[in-house]
């Protein structure tokens, strides 16, 4: 089994170079025995230069250490490709697909088995691959939801221990014994291409006999045609001897044919067939342009190759044409599969880099002198941080993957366990904010049946920012304890929130009921008699003062409308500007109670009115000091009437003052 990399949850494809591919060989120069008649020594030229050429070709494909041409299949620089992890001689075996995405854990297991145990391993790749993500994404999903509930319930991520399922080493065994069985299966395959090299050579040694033999041509050729179709049965053989291979058998059939002069009729049909078999790949090459995975379009080239090369000579007018055709699409196709592994190569050094500088952040956070639970718990989130931003990175180069994941988690471990190792020094501090978190336990659950919504939910707050900044406690009482806090602070704001929830409908009834008075107001009528319109207004302002909130967003709009519309029926009336003013007062009082600042601003106007109140019985006393005075001036009458005038409209606005200073003690806003 390939190792995979701990950090990645994306399991990595394989891209895998491709099996020795010499395919059957299907060199179709005639029908049958009736095909037999002279060639004459032009077509055989042409044919032998049109064969050299494909050779040159085959040699190209099948050899990489025999490049002739550039745009060969096989790429010059082979190792920048990523290695094989697993053999591919089986991508072109096809099963019907069973569909196990419904399956169990258990049913994916047994099936794993039973297929390893019972079918022959050319058969079950396919099938062994889905079984295994199928598993691992089961087991991934139910690693993740016990690593939920963990935290959840309050644990801490970096004191979570990663959960060992037992299942997972019985697939993993599993999976060996079936790379067991599929490295003795292609051990056999390899002795067995060996022995197939044997048998194609020993049939090459059949087809130079025949140019001996004294017999018609007829059972000559018939006899030809059979080892033809032997050597088509025969599977493949090493990599490493099949240009030889191939160029013996093309010498010794190049030979044969102008032994029995094949006739020139029977020649160029065959060569004509041969030119629309070539015709027919060239389109196919051409439509693997349009082919989304460059891996699999590079896979398929290999397979049209071996198909070009095992087709006959064509004529000598159409050969460089077809053969450009071919090159051209073939040439694409292996710039599109080398960009591809460029690209992939730059990615993944892009991803080294990313990686190693969350290394260094890690390494830098170990550096630093962390002495108290507070640095550690913002170290640790942040350290947390960095783990997730690793997890979105792809992977790096294979040389350096292993490597970099290792020094992240080293530099991860070596952090937390620094923490651990605090935190088990520090169990006193632990066990005193226990304590303090047990006190504001019991405030919270004091606090939990009050109906001071105000009060007691600023209390609360406070409570919970005190419970913030309290350090971490022992790990066995942190979440009984923490669902205690919660509880109780739960409990009040529910029944806070019950509360404002049924104030919501008398709210829209008491705007109804203020819209009806401000309607009232500005239809209003004095009348003759003012002392009765006087009452009627002050009538109005006491039902609006009973009339409770209104909704909040309509507040200060129905203030301002309540507040215009009655002082201009104030000022309509004939009354003392005294007596107006107390009037407008009290309305200003009125809908200053649904502000809750406003008492700061009331106990600041009821300080200046006694401050002017003091001033005024001041002057007064001076003004009647002064009228002793004026007795003996030739104009004292005058100045005495003016003095006695300043009196009494002190003495007024005193009395006005006073009223007002009354109201704001009645009104409790100074509070």
């Amino acid at each position: 089994m390939t190792k995979k990399n701990p950090d990645d949850s994306v399991r990595e494809e394989q891209f895998g170079a491709n099996e020795n591919a010499t395919g059957t060989e299907d060199a179709t120069q005639a029908e049958n025995a009736q095909e037999l008649d002279a060639l004459d020594d032009a077509v055989k030229t042409n044919e032998k230069t049109e064969e050299k050429t494909e050779e040159k070709t085959e040699d190209v494909i099948e050899n990489e250490e025999h490049k002739t041409d550039e745009i060969s299949v096989i790429e010059t620089e082979k190792k920048e490709e990523p290695v094989p992890e697993e053999d591919h001689e089986f991508d072109d075996i096809e099963l019907p697909q069973v569909d196990y995405s419904g399956y169990s854990k258990h049913e994916l297991i047994e099936t794993l088995g039973l297929i390893i145990e019972n079918r022959p391993t050319v058969e079950i790749r396919d099938d062994v691959e889905r079984l295994k993500i199928l598993f691992y994404k089961k087991l991934k999903s139910e690693t993740e939801e016990r690593k939920s509930k963990f935290l959840e319930g309050g644990g801490k991520i970096e004191d979570y221990r990663q959960w060992v399922d037992p299942d997972d080493a019985r697939v993993k065994h599993l999976l060996e014994k079936y790379k067991e069985k599929k490295t003795d299966y292609n051990k056999i395959q390899e002795a067995e291409k060996y022995e197939n090299l044997k048998k194609k050579y020993d049939i090459i040694d059949k087809i130079k006999d025949l140019v001996n033999r004294e017999e018609s041509i007829n059972k000559t050729f018939h006899d030809f045609r059979s080892l033809q179709n032997e050597w088509h049965s025969i599977g493949i053989v090493p990599q490493s001897s099949l240009k030889d291979l191939w160029e013996n058998y093309h010498h010794y059939v190049e030979i044969f044919y102008d032994y029995i002069k094949i006739n020139k009729e029977l020649r160029d049909l065959d060569l004509k067939k041969n030119l629309e078999a070539k015709v027919l790949l060239c389109e196919k090459t051409e439509q693997l342009l349009l082919e989304p995975n460059p891996v699999n379009a590079f896979r398929s080239l290999q397979d049209f190759h071996n198909q070009w090369r095992e087709i006959g000579p064509v004529p000598q007018e159409s050969k460089n044409e077809i053969w450009e055709r071919f090159k051209e699409a073939t040439s694409q196709i292996n710039k599109r599969h080398h960009e591809y592994f460029e690209k992939q190569k730059d990615d993944q050094r892009k991803n080294l880099e990313a990686k190693i500088a969350l290394c260094e952040e890690i390494d830098a956070i170990n550096l630093l002198e962390m002495n108290n639970f507070k640095e550690f718990d913002e170290r640790a989130d942040k350290v947390v941080q960095l783990q997730k931003m690793w997890r979105t990175i792809g992977f790096a180069p294979k040389k350096q993957n292993n490597k970099v994941y290792q020094r992240f988690r080293d530099a991860c471990d070596a952090f937390f366990e620094k923490k651990r190792g605090f935190y088990a020094d520090n169990k006193e501090i632990q066990l005193n904010n226990l304590q303090l978190k047990t006190e504001l336990c019991l405030q919270a659950e004091a606090l939990q049946e009050s109906t001071d919504w105000k009060a007691t939910s600023d209390a609360l707050i406070k409570l919970q920012k005190e419970w913030k900044e309290i350090g971490p406690v022992p790990r066995k009482q942190s979440e009984r304890c923490w669902k205690r806090f919660r509880k109780a602070c739960d409990h009040f704001f529910n029944r806070k929130t019950e509360f404002f929830s049924a104030l919501d409908t008398s709210y829209e009834d008491n705007l109804k009921a203020k819209l009806a008075i401000i309607e009232e107001l500005e239809k209003f009528e004095p009348g003759t008699d003012v002392q009765v319109a006087f009452e009627r207004l002050k009538e109005l302002q006491r039902k609006w003062t009973e009339i409770g909130f209104v909704p909040f967003n309509m507040k200060d709009e129905i203030t301002n409308k309540y507040r215009v519309a009655i002082n201009k029926e104030f000022d309509k009336l004939k009354i003392g500007d005294e007596d107006k003013s107390i009037l407008k007062y009290k309305t200003k009082l009125d809908n200053l109670k649904a502000n809750p600042k406003a008492s700061r601003k009331v106990r600041n106007e009821r300080d200046k009115f006694f401050t002017k109140i003091k001033q005024l019985e001041s002057d007064i006393v001076l003004w009647e000091n002064n009228i002793g005075f004026f007795a003996k001036s030739t104009n004292a009458d005058t100045m005495i009437r003016e003095v006695e005038e300043k009196i009494e409209n002190a003495k007024k606005l005193i009395k006005t003052l006073e009223e007002k200073v009354k109201m704001i003690d009645q009104s409790g806003l100074d509070d």
